[in-house]
């Protein structure tokens, strides 16, 4: 069980029986009054934002969210499809939706873990860094470095980051999938 004041960030915690990832939480105390935690959550089987605050009488029990090594195989028609890693005969799809934002980083017959609850595939979690050939990137120009030193480059699933002026189109570059930005060319 969580305390009022343990309910933060990244945690998943059940909250009318659904769990639900912290997104935002503060905790304050107005005036003479007792502690309060105000929390931003999304459902993780809905996907719904609610605002929620735990008072200091309050708890929570954290989310028993099992894991799953599977992998990408391949997109076709919005759908996407995963095979289990010691399993390749047993293939499975699931939608955009269910997966959310971490779509972009997908890469074909690349290894993913698929977090459930219950029974429920509620998403996935990709690594915190990944590899990415660079398709497309402008010529760095010498002394150019009224943006810092930075170049926007185009990768391999389509995405368009930030990347210092030294990278080309030939490097292969790793990037940080929680904030999405350059981590180091490799």
């Amino acid at each position: 069980m969580l305390e009022y004041n343990e309910i933060k960030e990244k945690k998943v915690i059940l909250f009318d029986n659904e769990p639900y990832e912290v997104l935002e939480s503060h905790v304050f105390r107005k005036q003479q009054r007792k502690p309060v935690n105000a929390t931003k959550m999304r459902n993780l089987i809905s996907g719904r934002i609610m605002e929620h605050s735990f008072h200091a009488s309050d708890k929570a029990e954290e989310a028993e969210l099992t894991e799953r090594s599977i992998t990408f195989l391949y997109v076709n028609k919005g759908e996407y499809w995963f095979t289990e890693a010691n399993d390749p005969s047993k293939r499975f799809k699931m939608t955009e939706d269910e997966i959310g934002e971490k779509t972009k980083y997908l890469k074909e017959n690349s290894p993913v873990t698929m977090l459930m609850f219950e029974d429920i595939k509620i998403g996935i979690k990709v690594p915190i860094k990944m590899e990415f050939k660079i398709k497309e990137a402008p010529p760095g120009i010498k002394g150019d470095s009224s943006r810092g030193g930075m170049k926007q480059i185009v990768l391999e699933n389509g995405m368009v980051i930030n990347a210092p002026l030294f990278v080309t189109d030939t490097d292969t570059v790793i990037i940080n999938t929680d904030s999405g930005e350059y981590v180091e060319r490799k």
